[in-house]
């Protein structure tokens, strides 16, 4: 049983934050919320390590619908990066602020970009595409989405300086029209580059967050110098082109490990 600790380690964390935001908020939506993701993503983990092919999938598809139809189409929660400004400018800790919080801000310190590669709902339809490994090689127009960051948070900031009304109404369709403008995109760069995570890379607003703190990160990829031969297998099959032999923090495309676990299936010698 000892090889299944991480599967109940995650479990736990996850609980710990159910529990404590359950009580801070006394809201009993936020026990649900991260129990479900927890259970979610330990069962995936469960599956990984029973060595199920598809186990990522399984997990991307219960969390990223979830976060999609339940919390954004019906609960009616922009839980894009537009809501988290929203949210903010409003002062209050609640829905995108937290979901933020967990996940982007201070939840990469542990987890790294494990969000990109388990949670994220565009990625999770991107990832059903036929370019799971990059066909042609990374291009330097990262820059980009930084300009999309800056754009959600003057969307935002225009309409509370505008004093528009209804703005709640104009957050949940800005959740609808930003999300059908994101699956366009990454779909028409995912067949220009040959490359799935083509959106990942260059285009996604998140990343502003997630980079920084995934520097941090204590769950990461390692490998046993010892072990590896140098094959280069694991580099050619990473769909965010991280230098996996590499371990130190700044290896290159560091803070861009989604923890899909594709170089440590591919390695010969298991090595990662």
């Amino acid at each position: 049983m000892k090889k299944y600790w991480p599967s109940i380690v995650m479990l736990v964390i996850f609980e710990i934050v159910a529990v404590t935001l359950r009580l801070t908020k006394d809201n009993l939506f936020y026990l649900f919320n991260f129990s479900y993701i927890g259970l979610s993503i330990s069962f995936g983990v469960f599956l990984f390590i029973r060595k199920y092919k598809h186990a990522r999938r399984v997990v991307q598809l219960l969390v990223g619908l979830y976060m999609l139809i339940y919390l954004g189409l019906i609960c009616n929660e922009n839980m894009q990066i537009e809501g988290f400004w929203y949210y903010l400018f409003t002062g209050v800790f609640e829905a995108a602020t937290i979901h933020y919080a967990v996940a982007k801000i201070f939840g990469p310190m542990i987890f790294g970009r494990g969000w990109c590669g388990y949670a994220c709902w565009t990625a999770m339809v991107l990832d059903f595409l036929p370019y799971k490994i990059p066909k042609t090689p990374r291009k330097k127009i990262g820059w980009i989405r930084y300009i999309v960051f800056a754009a959600s948070l003057v969307f935002v900031a225009a309409l509370f300086l505008a004093k528009v009304g209804n703005i709640e109404r104009i957050m949940f369709w800005a959740f609808i029209v930003g999300n059908i403008i994101y699956y366009a995109v990454g779909v028409i760069l995912a067949f220009a580059f040959k490359d799935n995570r083509a959106f990942c890379k260059y285009i996604c607003p998140i990343t502003v967050f997630l980079k920084p703190m995934s520097y941090f990160s204590l769950l990461r990829i390692k490998c046993d110098k010892e072990k590896c031969v140098s094959c280069g297998k694991c580099k050619k099959v990473c769909p965010m082109n991280v230098d996996v032999t590499d371990n130190s923090r700044k290896r290159q495309n560091g803070t861009e490990c989604i923890l899909c676990m594709e170089c440590v299936k591919r390695c010969p010698q298991n090595a990662l």
